[in-house]
């Protein structure tokens, strides 16, 4: 049986220390991701502006290369570096089927963690940090999150850490949203890999059929939205 408050009593709310601490931590959190970002451009530009670079740096690393790379593909997303990059990167330093299995595993864990990373912030605050024009896209996640997870999965329209954040403080369930994104991350992921391992001859026949398969990619994405009775967008 439910237990009943003594009649002139309220229910025990959090204190205001308690509720100041909580949005400090939240404001920590953004300023360690920001501050993280910045020192990333900063000091590691050339893996950006020439993700060619990263072979000569896992090479350095020695066996110890795929683990370091998966861990900066799992952290990479959350201090801002586009996903895309991440896996050309691994196409370049391990070649199109390694270099796919390391960013899929980097990919997954890190999306889980800003999953989880949204679901601690909670829906006002996440609000807050990706904007207005995102707030629709956190209804329809409510309501049809397996479609929409997925389909933004093939097509990267939002940015991939926006979109964890925007996930992990929508209703969706865990379960949904895991295999949304597994499912969603594998084909991309394959393409851009396959793209970075022909980058090393960029007028070559895999370079272009790479391209090819990208756009047929984005393509088939665009039929989905079209076709699908889910609302994907406005």
């Amino acid at each position: 049986m439910a237990a009943v408050n003594p009649i002139g009593t309220q229910p025990d709310k959090p204190s205001a220390s308690g509720s100041s601490l909580m949005n400090f931590v939240k404001v920590a959190l953004i300023a360690i991701i920001v501050g993280g970002s910045i020192w990333l451009l900063i000091e590691h530009w050339n893996w950006f502006s020439d993700p060619a670079t990263v072979k000569a740096q896992v090479v350095q690393w020695g066996a110890w290369g795929p683990v370091v790379y998966m861990l900066l593909y799992a952290v990479g997303p959350s201090f801002l570096v586009p996903g895309a990059v991440m896996t050309i990167a691994g196409g370049l330093a391990f070649g199109a089927v390694w270099g796919s299995v390391y960013s899929l595993i980097g990919g997954d864990i890190g999306a889980i963690v800003a999953f989880a990373a949204g679901r601690f912030l909670g829906k006002s605050f996440v609000e807050r940090i990706v904007g207005e024009r995102f707030r629709a896209m956190l209804q329809r996640i409510a309501k049809h999150g397996f479609q929409i997870i997925l389909y933004l999965r093939f097509v990267p329209v939002i940015p991939y850490n926006a979109l964890n954040l925007l996930a992990g403080a929508s209703p969706i369930t865990f379960h949904d949203y895991f295999w949304a994104t597994m499912i969603g991350m594998i084909p991309g992921t394959i393409l851009y890999a396959f793209l970075g391992d022909a980058l090393w001859h960029p007028l070559s026949p895999k370079f272009f059929l790479a391209l090819l398969l990208i756009a047929a990619s984005v393509g088939c994405g665009e039929i989905y939205r079209r076709w699908s009775h889910v609302k994907i967008d406005d």
